[in-house]
């Protein structure tokens, strides 16, 4: 497996991070199998949520993984806190970010965590809480790198104001067939709906800003719709896709995957699958570099349009 910094530390990852958000359900043998044929790839660089699953992911995982200090040095781990589904709030207070942080660790059984991500915007966000949470975090050693999800431009400035540690990621939502922080970028000065700019930039502020775009929902079109390959809604896509996965000798997963690897920005895609199989499909794209006109073929193939 490739790798390469997460944004501007010096923090060595995966270019495919594998996404644990499923895997509350899953039989410890099952979870076991998911895990070792992500190591088998070289691909170390896992993703958690204190909310996936209400914190059972993290659980499983640990089990799943059996977890020791020997086993804990070749892990990459990375998760993130503020959604509080029980009370219908986000919430970034020092206070929450803290007790977060403890619960994941428990779950996790781990004496730290390599990255912590705020999970979504809080309207009501104190910057200055988050810059005390994450100074107490790092003074005691239980996050070593932090980072942000689903925020724009603007509210990453804001965090900096105040917080001294480099934000070193964000995760947002992204795939070929939800592609308008591009799609954005090439409709610049026109009157169609393409241009409309939904995210203020994010894609080239991350670039610009070295921190790593972490696309989540990689197959998925729509807000959790369902996975666009193989799908009806999609025939010339797919058509591509396939003819892609052919002249390659993979399969349409890795082709999706390569699309987003591809780009310059250096993203580092979140899988999703809980089935040994397709983790093996998208861990393979790192494998994988699409030529210009292939990579502008599957965009307009999704029914994206150029200027």
């Amino acid at each position: 497996m490739r790798t390469q910094k997460l944004g501007g530390s010096e923090l060595m990852v995966p270019v495919v991070a594998v996404g644990c958000m499923r895997i509350d359900g899953m039989e410890r043998g099952a979870a076991s199998r998911l895990i070792g044929t992500a190591l088998e790839h070289g691909a170390n660089f896992f993703d958690h949520a204190d909310i996936y699953g209400a914190g059972r992911s993290e659980e499983v995982f640990a089990d799943a993984v059996g977890m020791t200090p020997s086993v804990r040095e070749g892990l990459i781990l990375q998760s993130k806190c503020g959604i509080r589904p029980d009370l219908q709030t986000f919430d970034f207070s020092r206070e929450h970010i803290l007790a977060s942080v403890d619960g994941i660790l428990k779950r996790l059984r781990t004496e730290y965590l390599d990255v912590l991500l705020l999970h979504r915007p809080d309207a009501l966000v104190e910057p200055e809480e988050v810059a005390a949470a994450f100074d107490q975090l790092e003074q005691e050693g239980k996050v070593r790198h932090f980072g942000v999800s689903n925020q724009h431009p603007r509210q990453i400035e804001l965090l900096k104001k105040y917080v001294r540690q480099p934000l070193v990621a964000n995760q947002l939502q992204l795939s070929i067939t939800n592609a308008t922080m591009i799609t954005s970028g090439l409709n610049v000065n026109m009157e169609n709906a393409e241009a409309v700019n939904r995210d203020g930039g994010v894609l080239d502020y991350c670039r610009l800003h070295d921190i790593t775009v972490q696309p989540w929902s990689p197959f998925q079109f729509g807000f959790f719709e369902g996975v666009f390959i193989g799908h009806a809604k999609f025939p010339a896509l797919n058509a591509k896709l396939d003819e892609l996965a052919a002249k390659y000798g993979v399969s349409s997963t890795t082709v999706a995957m390569a699309w987003l690897l591809r780009h310059p920005a250096r993203m580092q895609p979140v899988t999703g699958t809980t089935t040994p199989e397709r983790l093996a499909d998208c861990l393979r794209a790192a494998d994988v570099t699409l030529t210009r006109e292939e990579w502008y073929g599957l965009l307009i193939a999704a029914g994206n349009t150029l200027p």
